[in-house]
């Protein structure tokens, strides 16, 4: 084999590599783009939201006070946040205020209406 025939044999093995991993890169790219996101509420860490609270209280990313915030989301590939404790693709109602109200009506039977003290 001639120098000029080693030349362009290489030339055209690198050709195809290269067109190889252009297509390859592609499809990648293409795979990425086809996987669908979702909302994911309740699962976000202070600070780390990706949009606007669902009640309203902000409209910017990053402005999560506390973490797993009910209103509170990041968009997640879909599928994921429905396996995470917490996950929600709903916003939650918050409920933070709701335990002591609900203490204030548990049922505490004949006692409810007489003074503990003894």
């Amino acid at each position: 084999m001639t120098t000029h025939s080693k030349t362009a044999l290489n030339t055209l093995i690198a050709g195809a590599f290269a067109a190889t991993m252009t297509l390859g890169a592609s499809a990648a790219n293409a795979e990425e783009t086809a996987v669908q996101h979702e909302k994911c509420y309740g699962v976000v860490k202070a600070g780390k939201n990706d949009c606007g609270n669902a009640n309203g209280s902000h409209s910017c990313a990053g402005m999560a006070a506390t973490d797993a915030e009910a209103g509170e989301w990041i968009n997640l590939p879909k599928g994921i946040c429905e396996r995470l404790a917490g996950g929600s693709l709903e916003p939650a109602a918050d409920h933070a205020d709701d335990d002591a109200t609900d203490a204030d009506h548990e049922d505490h039977g004949d006692d409810a209406d007489h003074d503990h003290a003894h």
